[in-house]
């Protein structure tokens, strides 16, 4: 006996937001270097690669500056794990239960716990003791290696697997995958931080075009798909794996 397939053309995928979810991402991580940078008097937050005097200069006397900056990181960590599991599960709605979703749910969830990580890090170091303590410089270069390429290399997993899931279903334009693939690559290639300096300018590269490709994937991500156009696109790409919403 032939089971039937309830008609959901039209049906709508619950959950946030995601235009919203990736502005309140890009304004959480804006706020945290503009914020801290104001309150420190214009000083940035100092690299790892400066000398330790600078960095215990810095994180004595503008450790509210920290404080905040942290504070600020630490909650961006929260709508990026919430992105991540509404993007991926807007994929499985529309009919995409492939390794790339899976692939980007574990990119996602592990560059919001190194961010948040970082941010903790970060935070610990603003106390006025650690501060001066010798172990300033291993917990000043543990925030960098979690919050640089700790987060931007599987937050590269997230682009990747999302742009090329949803790309190649054509649930996201082409451009947007070739433009989030070109992010990935990026991110990717950060991970040569941890041997060669200048794999650093990589990082802000990486985490600044993943806003723009967050946002984008938010307002073109469909909720809905209708029979006639996407669900035979997305049975093409997936084969068997394809089902009906």
């Amino acid at each position: 006996m032939t089971q039937s397939v309830p008609d959901t053309t039209g049906a709508q995928h619950r959950g946030p937001s995601l235009v919203t979810v990736a502005i309140v991402f890009t304004l959480l991580f804006v706020a945290s270097l503009v914020g801290s940078m104001a309150m420190a008097g214009g000083q940035h937050y100092p690299s790892p690669y400066e000398s330790l005097q600078v960095a215990s200069f810095y994180f004595t006397e503008h450790a509210n500056a920290v404080r905040l900056g942290s504070f600020l990181q630490f909650g961006a960590a929260i709508p990026l794990a919430i992105f991540t599991a509404t993007a991926v599960s807007r994929l499985q709605f529309l009919g995409i239960n492939v390794a790339g979703a899976h692939i980007a749910l574990v990119g996602g969830v592990l560059a919001s716990l190194m961010g948040a990580l970082s941010a903790l890090l970060s935070w610990t170091i603003s106390w006025p003791d650690v501060a001066a303590m010798p172990s300033l410089h291993m917990l000043h270069v543990a925030a960098f290696a979690t919050g640089g390429p700790g987060f931007v290399v599987p937050f590269g997993l997230l682009v990747a697997g999302i742009s090329v899931a949803g790309g190649l279903a054509r649930l996201l334009p082409r451009w947007l995958m070739w433009f989030g693939l070109v992010i990935a690559a990026l991110a990717e290639l950060s991970s040569l931080t941890l041997i060669i300096d200048a794999g650093a300018f990589l990082l802000p590269a990486a985490r600044v075009l993943g806003l723009v490709w967050m946002i984008s994937v938010g307002a073109k991500l469909p909720k809905s798909r209708a029979r006639h156009g996407g669900e035979r696109a997305g049975a093409h790409f997936l084969g068997s794996d394809a089902r009906p919403a």
